[in-house]
């Protein structure tokens, strides 16, 4: 009798759900596409629900501490988490012991959106083509940096790629975070770097940096003129990060489902595609939160792959 009665009120609180404030953890500092995303989706959860939706930070050590409190909550709707490519894949190669599991411990609610890297360069340097990156790369030989938001960071994956791709000696300069990566390179104190496109609209607009190149094969409509890096002496770069809502494992189907059904609509409406296309990134149509347990894996193995021709060890 007693687990029926623990059934029946399971039943009643996912019929009932929500009937108090939703939290959606951002595991980053305030100001970041993290948290863009997260007040996103609140405000369209908040406007069919009828109930609070907050926006939590909880940054730390490349979005782990935020996943390790989101992956402990209680599995009942009311706490899900944005997270990315590195939250739920590149962490996975980097650490030997990584204090939650990617696939086990999440239950994947909807994908969000891509998002491409651009690369840039100091407006100040005689570079505009790979051409010429490649060319001031061997004329100033082992002096050229390049900036990240820290290590093992989609940015800095792919400034290793493209220095492995062209052969050219660069060295990786890691911060604490993208806005003050950017602001050095606008500032001069490094030469380039990969940086997400919304990031770095504003600095490109302002003539800051100058952009080169995008790392995916399509083209972005925020900018229509700036070509894939896979076109312009880059083969094979295709390459970008991506955002996605997830609950704590063993969350109920029943609001797995609807809040799939609720945002995955939310996502693919005209008019929010065109915003976040004006905002340089790529929407995507969700696939089902079955099928997202299965690309999460793909994308582990992918970015497991992009980690080991980094030459980059996982740490303890």
């Amino acid at each position: 009798m007693l687990v029926l009665g623990l059934a029946a009120t399971a039943a009643v609180a996912q019929s009932d759900y929500p009937s108090r404030t939703i939290t959606i953890v951002a595991p980053s500092a305030p100001g970041g596409l993290y948290s863009l995303f997260a007040r996103l989706l609140g405000t369209r959860l908040e406007a069919r629900f009828g109930k609070s939706v907050v926006v939590e930070n909880r940054p730390g050590a490349a979005s782990i501490a935020g996943a390790v409190s989101v992956a402990r909550a209680a599995p009942d709707g009311y706490t899900l988490m944005v997270a990315t490519s590195t939250t739920l894949a590149t962490n996975l190669a980097l650490h030997k012991k990584l204090p939650y599991d990617p696939v086990a411990d999440f239950a994947p609610v909807t994908l969000v959106a891509r998002v491409p890297e651009v690369l840039v360069v100091n407006a100040e340097l005689p570079i505009r083509s790979i051409a010429d990156l490649v060319r001031h790369a061997k004329e100033k030989a082992g002096t050229l940096t390049y900036a990240s938001a820290g290590p093992a960071t989609a940015q800095h994956l792919d400034g290793e790629t493209l220095k492995r791709t062209l052969n050219i000696e660069m060295t990786h300069v890691p911060y604490k975070g993208m806005q003050p990566a950017i602001n050095d390179v606008a500032g001069g104190h490094v030469a380039l770097m990969f940086a997400p496109v919304p990031i770095a609209l504003g600095l490109i607009a302002g003539g800051k940096l100058r952009v080169i190149g995008i790392s995916t094969a399509d083209r972005l409509d925020a900018l229509p003129d700036t070509p894939p890096l896979a076109e312009i002496g880059v083969p094979g770069f295709n390459e970008a990060s991506w955002f996605m809502l997830v609950a704590p494992a063993k969350t109920p189907r029943e609001i797995i489902a609807r809040l799939h059904a609720e945002l995955a609509a939310f996502t693919s409406a005209p008019e929010v595609r065109q915003e976040l296309s004006r905002q340089g990134t790529l929407p995507v149509t969700s696939p089902s939160p079955d099928d997202l347990k299965h690309f999460v894996q793909s994308e582990i193995a992918h970015w497991a792959e992009l980690v080991r021709k980094a030459g980059l060890t996982p740490s303890e």
